[in-house]
């Protein structure tokens, strides 16, 4: 195994349990304890864990920006809840708009059996997913590839969403604030959300529990940019009455 599959599969470990052991990972990946001491401390150095006697805990900070493989395999059945419900609301012949988050990947997953779609990403993995769908129009909104991610950015992405208009967007956020708005780790990830939600008839977020009362470092828009707010459980009262003085439409069933 290369060093770095050893070290994002720990990044995984720590994304489940929060903490973990030298000595455990030094024999479930067979290799010394100081082997599992570098990597604990690269993933230290880079943001994604704190080291402690013994072993390490994850940076639960909304700040820090996983990379996409391990991010894809967080909040599993959370994320393919989501996705049902996002797949549900897009029609036959709908242009749509869909980020790079690992949710919209599993969105689109789910859209296979739809006829006539136009499709406009930034996520190179949707663009692989559904490179064999015949009657669709996949584009790519180009661009500079996003280091440690599967996501396009910069100038030429913006540039080219500026040139659309479709009817439907369908982003997500690192964070969900009843003040601050939506959020994100990313000044150039939140910039192509924003014109994809400003290049939309409707829009939608979708945003799963743990988003909510977070705010992350950057701004994307405030409530009021979006029409529908997807999540997998049922949100407390006082954010229900947010969304409904704000005209969002709440799903979560």
């Amino acid at each position: 195994m290369l060093a770095i599959e050893r070290k994002n599969q720990i990044l995984e470990i720590l994304q489940k349990d929060k903490r973990v052991l030298v000595s455990d990972l030094s024999q479930a990946f067979e290799v010394t304890e100081e082997t599992i001491r570098r990597d604990l401390e690269k993933l230290e150095k880079e943001g994604f864990a704190k080291k402690t006697y013994g072993g390490a805990i994850l940076n639960e900070s909304v700040n820090v920006d996983l990379p996409y493989t391990v991010r894809k395999k967080a909040n599993v059945s959370n994320k393919e809840y989501i996705a049902d419900i996002i797949c549900s609301m897009i029609e036959d012949g709908d242009h749509i708009m869909m980020d790079a988050s690992s949710t919209a990947v599993y969105a689109a997953k789910r859209l296979k059996n739809k006829k006539n779609i136009t499709l406009i990403t930034n996520s190179i993995e949707i663009l692989l997913e559904l490179s064999d769908m015949a009657g669709w129009k996949v584009l790519s909104t180009g661009g500079m590839l996003k280091e440690g991610s599967l996501s396009l950015v910069g100038y030429q992405a913006e540039k080219m969403l500026e040139n659309y208009h479709v009817d439907k967007a369908v982003i997500s956020c690192k964070g969900l604030d009843m003040e601050r708005g939506i959020t994100d780790s990313n000044e150039m990830e939140a910039q192509i959300k924003k014109l994809m939600l400003a290049s939309a008839g409707t829009r939608i977020l979708a945003a799963d529990s743990t988003k909510f009362d977070r705010i992350s470092f950057t701004r994307i828009g405030g409530l009021q940019n979006l029409d529908y707010l997807i999540t997998d459980k049922e949100p407390v009262e006082k954010w229900k009455q947010v969304f409904e003085k704000t005209g969002i439409n709440l799903k979560y069933e």
